[in-house]
């Protein structure tokens, strides 16, 4: 599956942003969706979750109430809407894709985007 990920900006603190990503190549529906985070001079981390079927999802604590990950399987879209963003939500926020396993690690993420930059200001 290929990963196309948009939607990053600048934007005030206490502002809002929707990502999108884009699949195609592959049954969408087959995937497990996440969006991981990198900022300058830190690793990768784990954002948001959900499953093939769009059911349970998981976030990590620090956006957790404030972001909010979908999918469209009809569209092959997977978004993730944030909301009440802080400076350091700044990052390139990727979105990721894996058949087997419904997971908050990168390592198990088959697939990957080429990512968008997100930068909020103070």
């Amino acid at each position: 599956v290929q990963l196309q990920a948009s939607g990053g900006g600048l934007v005030q603190a206490g502002g809002s942003l929707r990502l999108s990503c884009a699949a195609s190549g592959s049954t969408f529906s087959n995937y497990n969706m996440g969006w991981f985070r990198q900022a300058p001079g830190k690793e990768r981390e784990f954002v948001a979750a959900i499953p093939k079927s769009g059911g349970n999802t998981i976030y990590a604590s620090s956006v957790k109430g404030r972001f909010t990950i979908s999918r469209d399987n009809a569209k092959n879209m997977v978004y993730l809407q944030m909301n009440s963003l802080k400076p350091e939500d700044t990052a390139v926020y990727y979105c990721a894709a894996n058949r087997l396993v419904f997971s908050i690690q990168a390592r198990t993420y088959d697939y990957w985007g080429q990512g968008t930059q997100v930068t909020v200001s103070s």
